[in-house]
Formats: structure tokens, C-alpha cells, sequence
């Protein structure tokens, strides 16, 4: 019985932009059913800055490992940042400087995010040997590499050989240059460039007649050529699970029958939901600035409505039904718990005594469009007055965060065959 060929590709799911930090282990696995840790150090990395690595060089205290994240982060900030400064110099000018962004917000935008494929060849009851898998991704991402490199950047890659079925996560960006000679991260104008056409060009582009999918169909037949060369019989008919455009998550949970456990993808969302809260406090001018903007735009009505109905410290509810169903929903240790009380305590007592001013200051701007130039200001000189105390020990608890953290090397040219 011939095989499935599964390419299956995404940006983001039910939980916002798919983290690589699945892709190389970079969590508590003990948490998760469908992972066998045994067979997690058979695992295969590979990353376009340190070339291959296992799961072993991780543990070797003497030798530095850096994540997908950071590699990513990295070759984000190294290859797009002229067109991030490019382009806060065009906002600077317009005055619309509120529209800047850096390379980790490019990273973390669903539109200019790398984009992951997931590549399996068979299921849990028949599927290819790890080794032959391995060599057909090897093929393809040098074929990959030569037609498309100079617009689509295989990022890092994984073999993941310690779940039901063999299989391989890739992630890789599309970027071309731009009207001011700048190189930024964009899908379709990359794929114009490389030649791709439209798949009915008497139409206009759209979400179901565009580039992407004559170059994925292109990549496809990349693969079965490759699949043949191996002597695989394979089944050519499109499988995703039997639907065409599933969740990366709800797909991997149908392949595996349901055991894959998504408590880590729960505790990432609540310790961002958390980071977020932490940051909006300590950063005033993005918060004063956020707030301000979105609520012109109405675009966040449910903020206008607390803001208009709950002029009063009882505001903070919202933190402490955050903190009730964190410890309702899992289970610390005794030092963790008490790093998170002190968080939310922090947060509640940088905030107390707040709520009335800054709800009366943006309740001015909400009713006088015209005066919000003139209201900001003394919004931030009270924020920043009352955050003056913590913003040391924020500084502090940062520059930690970036030294656990590292700092990866520059990016070299490497060949996969390392």
C-alpha cells in the first residue's frame, strides 16, 4: 500500500505565531505525554548559524548551544534591520513615528513571521526509516536551497524522532528587496521575483489565486521527484488530515491520535499573558502610546468600556482572576509560586491608587480627538513619576533575562552536508 507525502505549512494557530522552542526541545518535555525522552536524544537540530547540533552538545556545560529562538531573532535583527531604520526615518517624517517596529516585532507578526513545514512521509502504523527520511530532507533542502535561496531562507530545521511517527519541522523566510533598495520580509513580492506566476494569471490575486501556491505545489513535486529517486512508492493525492487547511495543532494531535499534550503551548500563553502585563506596566511611553492609538481607532472597545465603567482600583480584578486561574490551572514549585506572587504583587502595588487618573486623562482624549497632543504628555509625566521606583529593579531583571539568555554569533554561510 503506497505511503502519504505530507508537506503541511502554517505562520500561526489557535495560540498566535508557532514558537520554534517545540522544534528544538526547549521546554519541559517531562510534561509531555506524547514525547518518549529517551528517544528525544536521538533528535536531529540544524540552523543556518551553528549547522548541525544534538541534543547532547546541549547538556555539555562547556560548550554554548544557542536555541532556534535566539538564531532566529538573530538573523532577523542582522538581515532586516536597515529596512527597520528605513523605515522609522519614513514614519519620523510623516510623523506617524507610533508605527515603527524592530526586527523581534517582524519576527513575531504573523505576516512577516518564518513560516514552518511540517514534512512526514507514512503515519504511525507505516512510515519511512529515520535515516531515509533524513537523506530525503537533506536532498530537498539543498535543492531548496539552489532554486530559491536568494528570496527564502531555510532558517533551522528538526528531525523528531521521539513521537509516534518520523517526522521533520522547518522553518524558513521569504524577504525581497523593496522600493527604497531595502531587503524586508515579504512572500509574495520574494516569489514574483522568483518567477512564480499565479495559478489562473487572467485573475487577480486572492486568497485562493495567489503565488504561494504554485510555489507549494512546485516544492511538492520537488519532493516526489526525490521520493522516486529513493524507490518510495508513494501516494500522490494531497493529504492534510482530511481537511484542506487544518491547525498545525489540531493536525499533529489527529496524526498522533489525540496524545499529544498542549501543556507547554498553555504555560507559554500564561507566562507571555503575564510578561505582557509586566511589560505594558514598566514601558509607559508604548503603553500610553497603545492605549491611546487603539482606542481613536475603536478598536478595542472592550478597553473604552472598563475604562468608562470601572474608574476605580477594583480595575485590577482582571490581574488577580489571571493569578487565581494560573495557580488553579497548574502546579509550581514553591520557589516559582513565590516569584509569580511577587510578580502580581508588584504589578498590584506599582498600579494602586492609578486607575482614577489615567482613566480620567484618556476619558478626555476618547471625548476630544483634537486634544490628545496635549493630554499625552501629562499622562506620561504622571506614569513615569510613579514608575520611577521600580523601573531599577525592572532594568535589573531584564539584563538577567538577556544574559541567561545569550547573545548568538554572527551568521556564516553553511552547508547542510556539515
Amino acid at each position: 500500500m503506497p505511503m502519504k507525502l505530507t508537506r503541511h505549512n502554517g505562520r500561526s494557530g489557535k495560540n498566535g505565531t508557532y514558537n520554534p522552542k517545540h522544534n528544538d526541545r526547549r521546554f519541559d518535555i517531562a510534561n509531555s505525554e506524547h514525547i518518549d525522552q529517551e528517544r528525544a536524544k536521538q533528535n536531529v537540530y540544524w540552523d543556518c548559524y551553528q549547522g548541525f547540533h544534538f541534543p547532547k552538545d546541549q547538556e555539555q556545560e562547556d560548550k554554548v548551544v544557542y536555541s532556534f529562538e535566539q538564531i532566529e531573532r538573530a538573523f532577523y535583527s542582522e538581515r532586516y534591520d536597515d529596512f527597520c531604520e528605513g523605515q522609522h526615518e519614513r514614519n519620523r517624517k510623516t510623523g506617524h513615528s507610533n508605527r515603527d517596529r524592530s526586527t523581534d516585532d517582524l519576527w513575531k507578526d504573523k505576516k512577516t513571521c518564518p513560516e514552518e513545514s511540517l514534512l512526514q512521509i507514512g503515519t504511525m502504523e507505516q512510515s519511512v526509516e529515520p535515516a531515509v527520511l533524513a537523506k530525503i530532507a537533506m536532498e530537498f533542502f539543498e535543492e531548496f536551497e539552489r532554486r530559491f535561496g536568494e528570496h527564502i531562507h531555510i532558517l533551522d530545521w528538526s528531525l523528531h524522532l521521539d513521537e509516534s511517527t518520523p517526522h521533520i519541522h522547518e522553518r524558513h523566510v521569504f524577504d525581497c528587496e523593496n522600493r527604497y533598495g531595502e531587503i524586508a520580509p515579504q512572500q509574495e513580492k520574494a516569489l514574483e521575483a522568483l518567477g512564480f506566476d499565479l495559478p489562473d494569471p487572467a485573475q487577480k490575486p486572492s486568497k485562493l489565486n495567489n503565488r504561494k501556491k504554485t510555489f507549494d505545489a512546485a516544492c511538492r513535486a520537488m519532493l516526489f521527484d526525490i521520493c522516486k529517486r529513493h524507490g518510495l512508492h508513494l501516494d500522490e493525492e494531497p493529504e492534510y488530515g482530511g481537511r484542506a487547511y487544518l491547525d498545525k495543532q489540531d493536525y499533529i494531535l489527529m496524526k498522533q491520535k489525540e496524545k499529544i499534550a498542549v501543556q507547554d503551548q498553555q504555560i507559554e500563553t500564561k507566562e507571555a499573558e503575564l510578561e505582557e502585563i509586566t511589560i505594558r506596566i514598566s514601558d509607559t511611553e508604548a503603553f500610553v502610546e497603545e492605549v491611546a492609538d487603539v482606542a481613536y481607532e475603536k478598536a478595542v472597545e472592550a478597553v473604552t468600556d472598563t475604562i468608562r465603567e470601572e474608574v476605580r482600583n477594583e480595575d485590577f480584578e482582571i490581574i488577580a482572576d489571571t493569578r487565581e486561574s494560573l495557580f488553579r490551572s497548574y502546579t509550581f514549585t514553591p520557589d516559582t509560586a513565590r516569584t509569580i506572587e511577587a510578580v502580581f504583587s508588584n504589578i498590584m502595588n506599582r498600579f494602586k491608587g492609578m486607575t482614577q487618573h489615567i482613566s480620567d486623562r484618556l476619558a478626555s482624549i476618547f471625548r476630544s480627538p483634537k486634544k490628545k497632543a496635549e493630554i499625552k504628555e501629562p499622562i506620561k509625566e504622571s506614569i513615569r513619576d510613579k514608575l520611577a521606583r521600580s523601573q531599577k529593579r525592572a532594568d535589573e531583571m531584564n539584563a538577567r533575562r538577556r544574559a541567561e539568555r545569550g547573545t548568538p554569533p554572527k551568521r556564516k554561510q553553511q552547508n547542510m552536508d556539515r
